[in-house]
């Protein structure tokens, strides 16, 4: 296993931040296998073409991990490295949605200094 969710998390903000690096996308294809063709978060986190889309992907996927994790025998020497790659997608998580606030907080405000503006200056002022 190894870190598909950050790898396809990055394909998705490639495409949403309209990057388009070859060899970036060949290096985290490379990392997903084929985990990014078979149905699911994975898939949908590579596809993503909007900002929710993408939330709501990485959350599934990141619940798919802790069922696996979850699954992995205690005696696993792969163990410690999975739980830590739990932690890591749920700072990843927590850092997304933060973003994603920031961005739905500057539209907000974007409407309220709009309509000040027009407070100030209001239609039909040659403005």
């Amino acid at each position: 296993m190894s870190c598909h969710e950050i790898a396809a998390l990055r394909l998705g903000l490639m495409t949403l931040l309209g990057r388009d690096d070859a060899a970036e996308r060949q290096h985290e294809l490379a990392e997903l296998g084929g985990a990014g063709d078979r149905p699911g978060p994975i898939a949908a986190l590579v596809g993503a073409r909007d900002l929710a889309g993408m939330q709501r992907a990485f959350a599934a996927a990141a619940v798919d991990l802790e069922a696996k994790v979850a699954a992995v025998p205690a005696g696993d020497e792969r163990l410690a490295y999975l739980r830590t790659l739990v932690v890591l997608c749920k700072k990843v998580e927590l850092d997304l949605d933060a973003q994603i606030a920031g961005l739905t907080r500057l539209y907000s405000d974007l409407e309220t200094v709009h309509d000040v503006v027009h407070e100030i200056y209001p239609a039909g002022d040659g403005a």
